[in-house]
């Protein structure tokens, strides 16, 4: 792969749900859902796309689909060259250490019967199974103080974590196979807003030392906007918007993406009243 071409690229991704109605008859067709519609991006090498969307727009369907946890109906995922859609579970299984993933929920992603250490080390087992007791406990200590943890922390369960350092481990665990991209699925979501901020500035930081690509998924432009090179807007399983993070929040081109940023919040009162008067104005115009 040269320096020029995308380390990750989408296309036409598509992904669709049979809904059953309720009280349908069993020769009865289900209904079809289209969550994902013909999805198409780049992600470059040490990048982060920011994808941002109202809940059920397709931004953590889209996540899984990449990686195969779910199945898509059509599309393509070039990896370094590679369509990871055309892979066996063998060839899968060698390019996942090189893509990994932190989830929403911080505490539900962690089995409560594993310490720290073993949750951190668990995709040493799968992914290099000859690495030594010894070498595996160092690397773990080295991981829990990257992300902000005490390796004294080691030996204690995820009950005994709050959820910000619930996610730390959980970013601890995607790192250890060293990879190259990581899907950070709302990974601040379920935090206060002041450890999102934290974990943020610890991914942009980690980001930056290990030179990653990261898709970071969010509902709340606020945050994305402030970790992202690029954003793309979904909406209803679409691109609404894509581009660069500064042009999509401060001259964004579709109606959708005006709506998003009008929701964020802001202290100024000019600003808020501004706001108000163009809902008001669009409400009236339709």
């Amino acid at each position: 792969m040269s320096k020029s071409e995308p380390i990750l690229s989408v296309r036409d991704m598509r992904v669709e749900f049979q809904i059953k109605k309720q009280n349908a008859l069993p020769w009865h067709k289900p209904d079809i859902l289209r969550a994902v519609k013909g999805v198409s991006f780049d992600l470059a090498e040490g990048e982060t796309l920011g994808i941002v969307g109202e809940s059920g727009c397709g931004k953590s369907t889209l996540a899984r689909a990449i990686i195969r946890m779910i199945p898509a109906q059509a599309g393509e995922v070039i990896w370094q060259g590679r369509d990871l859609m055309k892979m066996n579970p063998k060839e899968l299984l060698g390019i996942r250490k090189e893509i990994q993933m932190i989830f929403q929920d911080p505490l539900a992603s962690l089995n409560p019967r594993l310490t720290a250490g073993q949750i951190i080390a668990e995709p040493l087992k799968t992914h290099f199974p000859k690495t030594s007791k010894d070498e595996t406990k160092k690397r773990v200590r080295e991981l829990m103080e990257k992300v902000g943890l005490s390796a004294r922390m080691i030996n204690r369960y995820p009950h005994e974590f709050s959820g910000g350092q619930c996610q730390r481990i959980g970013i601890a665990r995607a790192l250890i196979t060293n990879p190259k991209m990581i899907i950070c699925d709302e990974p601040v979501s379920a935090l206060d807003v002041s450890v999102q901020a934290q974990v943020v500035n610890l991914l942009m930081d980690l980001q930056k030392e290990l030179g990653l690509s990261l898709l970071f998924i969010a509902h709340d432009l606020s945050v994305v906007k402030h970790i992202s090179n690029r954003i793309m807007v979904l909406e209803f399983g679409d691109i609404a918007e894509l581009g660069d993070a500064h042009d999509v929040i401060h001259n964004p081109q579709s109606p959708y993406t005006r709506e998003l940023i009008n929701a964020v919040p802001t202290p100024d009162p000019i600003v808020e009243r501004q706001r108000i008067a163009e809902r008001r104005a669009l409400a009236a115009g339709t």
